[in-house]
């Protein structure tokens, strides 16, 4: 067996670099943009009033002063002219800045009779200009790569990039093997299962930014597996579910690799997810993780998203945050252990029944406490790594 570390760098070697396309704009959100972009004007590209007032110059500024209100600009509209001594102008929030003109007084600090303004007592001394380039000026680089976000797509339309340079999404295809499973809403027999990892995985995979493929459940046959792996083709990556143990009917390695499956390594030091293994079949990247459902889950959490993250050109996430424990924890043994926990009040709770077959002690989880490999036991307000499973790549 190899170590989580180990098997976590050697899954990410499988992952290819990832393909550019390039979509509209406001297709863009939460895609990964893989090149940098320069704006090529100020933003905004003049000084703008900052509120609704009047366009004057410092000097004209005093308690009582009068001054002649000479015109009127409203946003996308500039006043042709420049403010003199003694004048103003009647100017609203976006409007250019008129020559002449060094603040905006508050339309609330001046009393207007026809064109004529008194300033009164105790204005606002702020001038009000939002300068040209304030927000970001020409040459300033939008920075790669970046999972774009609502607030990134704003800033990128007021830069006027209608098209960019995006990950195209990895294409996974997610292969469920073993006749004990039947597909959600059919009837199993009193022997049978329903199949949950598939539909489990394909929304941590989108979620991620994949696009998952759900191929039908493989039999275990030999000759059934040929069938369901060669439907295979065309993916970026595959990803079966089950199969990848050691018993009579568990046939994922071998007939894998009579069907072209070059296997890197299988099994590693973790519970739960022991029986996973990984390699390339004819050329794609491939995934075997263990048919148990929280198994599959926790190990789609600790190497398929990260291997998601490397095909889309994003960084890997550093170690997640450190939480003091609520309870003792006995020593571990020779497995890295990821317990489903919850954090109440910025302390694990290690949930009490961590069976790899439990998905509701799963669902009612919102944190992965990691207790290392023959780690020594633990009290309470000891601190343990932790992976956040609300955090989808």
């Amino acid at each position: 067996m190899i170590s989580v570390d180990e098997a976590r760098a050697r899954i990410l070697n499988l992952a290819p670099k990832p393909v550019v396309e390039t979509i509209p704009l406001a297709e863009a959100a939460g895609r990964v943009l893989l090149q940098p972009l320069t704006a090529s004007r100020n933003q905004p590209p003049f000084a703008a009033s900052a509120m609704d007032g009047y366009a004057a110059r410092k000097a004209d500024l005093a308690d009582g002063a009068t001054l002649t209100v000479v015109g009127e600009a409203a946003a996308g509209s500039a006043w042709q002219g420049q403010i003199g001594a003694g004048e103003a102008l009647r100017i609203f929030t976006g409007a250019p800045l008129p020559g002449g003109a060094d603040c905006v007084i508050i339309q609330e600090d001046v009393q207007r009779s026809g064109n004529t303004i008194t300033l009164g007592p105790g204005r606002d001394s702020a001038d009000h200009i939002r300068p040209a380039g304030a927000d970001f000026a020409k040459g300033w680089e939008f920075a790669a790569p970046r999972r774009l976000n609502p607030q990134d797509i704003a800033l990128l339309a007021a830069m006027n990039h209608a098209r960019l340079p995006v990950a195209r999404k990895p294409v996974v295809a997610l292969l469920p093997t073993g006749r004990e499973l039947v597909n959600v809403g059919d009837e199993p027999s009193d022997a049978q299962i329903i199949s949950s990892n598939n539909l489990g995985l394909k929304a941590l995979i989108e979620g991620a930014g994949g696009r998952a493929r759900l191929l039908p459940i493989a039999p275990d046959t030999p000759e059934g597996l040929r069938v369901c792996l060669a439907l295979c083709a065309g993916a970026d990556l595959v990803v079966t579910l089950g199969g990848a143990s050691v018993g009579d009917h568990d046939l994922v390695a071998s007939v894998g690799q009579e069907a072209g499956l070059a296997l890197d390594f299988y099994k590693i030091a973790m519970r739960p997810g022991k029986p996973l293994m990984a390699g390339r079949l004819n050329g794609i990247p491939m995934l075997g993780l263990p048919g148990n459902p929280v198994s599959s889950m926790v190990c789609g959490y600790v190497f398929l998203l990260p291997l998601l993250r490397a095909m889309l050109g994003l960084p890997q996430a550093g170690p997640g945050p450190r939480y003091p424990l609520a309870a003792p924890l006995p020593a571990n043994g020779p497995r890295s252990h990821f317990m489903r926990a919850r954090l109440i009040d910025g302390a694990l709770h290690i949930q009490k029944r961590q069976d790899s077959a439990l998905l509701s002690v799963l669902a009612e989880s919102d944190i992965l406490a990691i207790q290392p490999a023959n780690g020594p036991a633990l009290a309470v307000g000891d601190r343990l790594e932790t992976l956040n499973l609300a955090a989808n790549g």
